[in-house]
């Protein structure tokens, strides 16, 4: 089975692959057509198996000289496979608030929204704060009057923000969400008045990707 995920390519290889590799590891550098002599098959019929162990990285092909095998595992595949992923791969759409909604406004949008977390922008649509639903829970408690309590007042501010851009790769933005002990992360682009939100990546995002990458889905 072969799947291309974006950047990403996994394989679970067939046993004429297996034989294919086991040929080149002894044998290399060896050409198709000689791999093909070896297994009484036409070029024709394994340049499909050889496009795909290429790709995969399995293979290293060099004109007019013939196929090697690169040594790699599949472990060392899979790593490599890893820092070619991207926050814009797997990123999701944010669920923003202005800084001036009622904390009620905000419990309401976290229920409706299904999120765990909200960002906070000013009137210029810039990141001035993130809120989550400790914060929103924290506030609620012992407060009658949530309606007129603004978010500003209980939300998270700059510096203490995590966020990450859209080309960082999503192994360090997971290594962040486990060192920072949070469950999102905002993507941001940086303007010349400030931060502008246009995503979020979450531990869901990133699970989703692993698993992917994994399974080859």
């Amino acid at each position: 089975m072969v799947a291309f995920n974006k950047a990403v390519i996994t394989i679970e290889l067939t046993k004429r692959q297996e034989q294919i590799l086991e040929i080149v590891k002894t044998s290399g550098p060896i050409t198709g057509e000689h791999i093909a002599e070896k297994l009484n098959l036409t070029r024709a019929t394994l340049r499909p198996d050889l496009a795909i162990l290429t790709m995969a990285g399995y293979l290293d092909a060099r004109p007019r000289v013939g196929y090697f095998y690169t040594g790699k595992t599949s472990t060392q595949l899979l790593t490599e496979n890893l820092k070619n992923i991207y926050v814009k791969d797997y990123q999701s759409l944010p669920v923003v608030v202005n800084e001036n909604v009622s904390v009620y406004d905000a419990i309401v949008t976290v229920f409706l929204e299904d999120v765990g977390t909200l960002y906070v922008v000013d009137n210029e649509a810039h990141l001035v704060g993130v809120l989550s639903r400790k914060d929103l829970l924290r506030a609620s408690l012992g407060n009658k009057d949530l309606t007129s309590l603004p978010v500003h007042i209980i939300m998270t501010r700059m510096p203490n923000i995590t966020y990450c851009k859209k080309d960082d790769l999503l192994i360090d933005v997971a290594k962040k969400l486990i060192e920072k002990q949070i469950d999102s992360m905002p993507i941001v682009k940086e303007t010349e008045k400030g931060l502008e939100v246009v995503g979020r990546i979450t531990k869901t995002n990133i699970t989703k990707a692993f698993v992917e990458l994994a399974d080859g889905d």
